[in-house]
């Protein structure tokens, strides 16, 4: 535990899933305020879904779910997996970080960092060889901290709504 953050990594466990769902949904709707026309809206039924599809990994031996628990509450996650070829991605083998969110009252102690730490040093053990991950191009404050952890820029997602085709050509 990082006495600064005062938050515990662990892996998750099945009892997590409600607490999951919520910072899921945070996480939803954090994406669709920064574009609401790329990301999805959040829905009543978004932490169940959220929940259901994080318990589908808790098993899953190439993918690790990591909980900050602070105080036994759970404030942050983080989902990393072990991934081969994406040739729609131009990318080798690679560890990939698909999620990490830290509960909005509990940010700015270090969290996001232990649950990054837990995950990079999850897929080194697995023998990823690099680490790629994405993140909204809004998110300022997560770009800090990744650029801070060593991750470098090296694709840039664009995206066109089609409705506007007609009006623009």
């Amino acid at each position: 535990m990082d006495p600064d953050a005062g938050a515990a990594i662990r892996r998750a466990m099945r009892s997590d899933l409600p607490a999951l769902g919520r910072l899921g949904a945070l996480l939803v709707e954090a994406h669709h305020a920064f574009d609401p026309q790329r990301f999805l809206a959040a829905s009543e039924r978004t932490p169940a879904g959220y929940a259901s599809f994080l318990g589908t990994k808790l098993e899953d031996p190439d993918a690790a779910v990591f909980v900050a628990d602070r105080d036994r509450t759970v404030v942050g996650y983080t989902y990393a997996a072990v991934e081969g070829y994406d040739y729609m991605s131009l990318r080798a083998p690679a560890g990939v970080v698909h999620d990490v969110i830290v509960d909005p009252e509990h940010r700015r102690l270090g969290i996001g960092r232990l649950l990054l730490d837990a995950a990079l040093a999850y897929l080194k053990s697995r023998g990823a060889p690099r680490v790629v991950l994405s993140t909204a191009e809004r998110n300022e404050a997560a770009q800090r901290l990744f650029a801070s952890l060593g991750f470098r820029r090296t694709m840039v997602e664009m995206t066109r709504e089609l409705a506007s085709l007609d009006r623009d050509s």
